[in-house]
C-alpha cells in the first residue's frame, strides 16, 4: 500500500475516533443553537463533505467560537472559499444532471410521452375540456413535485389547498409544461434542471442539477392582466 494511502487510512480511523459528543437537547437553547447548526449544514449539503471535512469546519467552528487560536492563516485561506464551494457544487450538479437525463430520456419512451425541443418530457394524464393556458394566464393547480428517487419536495395536494399564480412568473418547465394542459385536465412533467433550478438548486430540499418530476392538475385558467383591464 502506498504511503499516501496509509496517511488516509490513519486520518480516517483517527477521525472515526473522535466524532463530535453528541448531548442531550434537553432545553430550547441547546435546541435553538442546534438549529443553527443544522441550518448550516443544509446550506453545505451540496458540497458532499467528507467525514474529515466535517470536522475540519466542526474544529474551525469551535476555535472561533471559544477564542481558540486558528490553527491556519484564516485570511489566506479565506479567499479561497468561493472557488471551492463553486467547483464542488458544479460537480455534485453534475452527477445529478447525468442521473436526470436518463430518468429523462427512460420516461420519453413511455407510451403518450412527448419530448420538446427544450427538453421537457411531458404527458398527458387525463385531458380535461376547458381552454389551453397561455403563458400571461394565472391558473391555479394542485401539483406534486418529485426528485427522480421519488422523494417529495413540495406538494399543494398534501396541504389540501391548490395554489394560484401567474404562469410566466415560475420555472421555465412549469410556463412551457402547463400549457400542453386544458383546463380540468392532469399533466405529468419531467423537467431538466435548465428548466427547473440549474446548478444551484433550490436548498435544501432541491440539490443542484435536479430534474424535477411533477403532476400537475389544471383546476382553473384565471383572466390574464391585460383582458382584466379592458
Amino acid at each position: 500500500m502506498k504511503k499516501s494511502a496509509i496517511l488516509l487510512v490513519a486520518l480516517l480511523a483517527l477521525i472515526s475516533c473522535n466524532k463530535e459528543k453528541r448531548v442531550s437537547l434537553s432545553n430550547d437553547e441547546l435546541k435553538t443553537f442546534y438549529s443553527v447548526g443544522h441550518t448550516m449544514g443544509q446550506r453545505m449539503k451540496n458540497l458532499s463533505l467528507s467525514d474529515e471535512e466535517v470536522s475540519a469546519v466542526t474544529m474551525g467552528l469551535r476555535d472561533a467560537a471559544t477564542g481558540s487560536k486558528a490553527e491556519v492563516n484564516v485570511d489566506e485561506f479565506r479567499m479561497k472559499i468561493q472557488s471551492l464551494f463553486k467547483g464542488r457544487i458544479e460537480k455534485a450538479a453534475e452527477a445529478q444532471k447525468k442521473e436526470g437525463e436518463s430518468f429523462l430520456e427512460k420516461f420519453a419512451k413511455e407510451d403518450g410521452a412527448v419530448k420538446t425541443e427544450s427538453g421537457l418530457v411531458y404527458k398527458v394524464i387525463k385531458e380535461g375540456s376547458g381552454a389551453m393556458p397561455k403563458a400571461t394566464d394565472t391558473v391555479e393547480v394542485h401539483y406534486e413535485g418529485k426528485l427522480i428517487d421519488g422523494t417529495v419536495f413540495d406538494s399543494s395536494i398534501q396541504r389540501g389547498k391548490p395554489v394560484t399564480f401567474p404562469l410566466n412568473q415560475v420555472i421555465k418547465g412549469w410556463t412551457e409544461g402547463v400549457q400542453k394542459v386544458k383546463e380540468g385536465g392532469k399533466i405529468r412533467l419531467v423537467i431538466p434542471s435548465e428548466l427547473a433550478y440549474g446548478v444551484n438548486g433550490a436548498p435544501p430540499k432541491i440539490p443542484g442539477g435536479a430534474t424535477l418530476d411533477f403532476t400537475v392538475e389544471l383546476l382553473k385558467i384565471a383572466k390574464n392582466e391585460e383582458k382584466k383591464k379592458k
